[in-house]
C-alpha cells in the first residue's frame, strides 16, 4: 500500500511535529486506506524574515507550499499534499492604539486546490514590537534577547514565552494545519459551497 505523502516546506522540529500531530488527528478521514508519510524540505518563503501583516503571512505560507510542490514535481517524486507554514506579526489599530499580534499560518495544496488555516493570535509587548517593526530585528533574535534565552524558536517559541508555555509554537502551527486541511478531510462540508459558487458564475 502506497503512503499518502505530505511534504512540509521546513525542516524545523516544531513545524514538522505540528504537522505530524495535526495530520494524525484526521488521518482516518484524509487517507483511510494508506498511512501518512511526513517529509520536511527547506524552501524559501519569498517574504521578509518576519512578516508584518496578515497578507504577508498568507503570502509566505502559500509561496512555501507552491515552491515545494514545483520542486518535488520536477524531481519526479511529487507529494499528495504540500504544506507551507509561516509565523509572524499582524498589526491592527484599535481605539487609536497600535496592537501587534503574533500569528501562525498554514497553506495546504494538492496541486489543484489550496486552502489557508490560522492559529489564534497573541498580543506581543510594545517593547518587542518596536524591536521587530521599527528596528528591523528578526523576531527569533528579538525574542531570545527579550526572554534572555537562546534558540527559543526551536523550542516553545515566542508563543511559549508570551503565554508562559500554555500555548507553544508547535501548538499554534498544529491548529493552523488542522484548519488548512479541513476542506480536504471534511470535503463533504465544502463541496456544496464550491458547487453553488460554480453555478453562480
Amino acid at each position: 500500500m502506497n503512503a499518502c505523502r505530505i511534504a512540509v516546506g521546513s525542516t524545523r522540529r516544531p513545524k514538522l511535529q505540528a504537522v505530524q500531530e495535526a495530520t494524525a488527528s484526521f488521518a482516518a478521514k484524509l487517507s483511510p486506506h494508506a498511512p501518512l508519510e511526513i517529509q520536511g524540505h527547506e524552501v524559501e518563503s519569498g517574504v521578509s524574515h518576519t512578516p508584518s501583516s496578515r497578507e504577508e503571512l498568507m503570502q509566505g505560507a502559500r509561496q512555501r507550499a507552491e515552491a515545494l510542490h514545483k520542486m518535488l514535481r520536477g524531481s519526479g517524486e511529487p507529494a499528495d499534499y504540500c504544506v507551507g507554514l509561516e509565523g509572524g506579526l499582524d498589526v491592527a489599530v484599535e481605539n487609536g492604539v497600535r496592537r501587534v499580534f503574533l500569528e501562525s499560518w498554514a497553506y495546504v495544496t494538492d496541486g489543484v486546490r489550496g486552502h489557508f488555516g490560522c492559529s489564534g493570535s497573541i498580543e506581543i509587548p510594545e517593547l518587542l514590537a518596536e524591536e521587530v517593526l521599527s528596528r528591523g530585528t528578526e523576531l527569533s533574535i528579538a525574542i531570545d534577547r527579550y526572554a534572555g534565552a537562546v534558540g527559543i524558536r526551536d523550542g516553545h517559541g515566542a508563543w511559549g514565552v508570551l503565554s508562559d508555555n500554555l500555548v507553544t509554537r508547535q501548538e499554534s502551527f498544529r491548529l493552523a494545519v488542522v484548519a488548512a486541511f479541513a476542506p480536504f478531510y471534511n470535503e463533504r462540508m465544502y463541496r456544496p459551497a464550491a458547487q453553488a459558487a460554480g453555478k453562480q458564475l
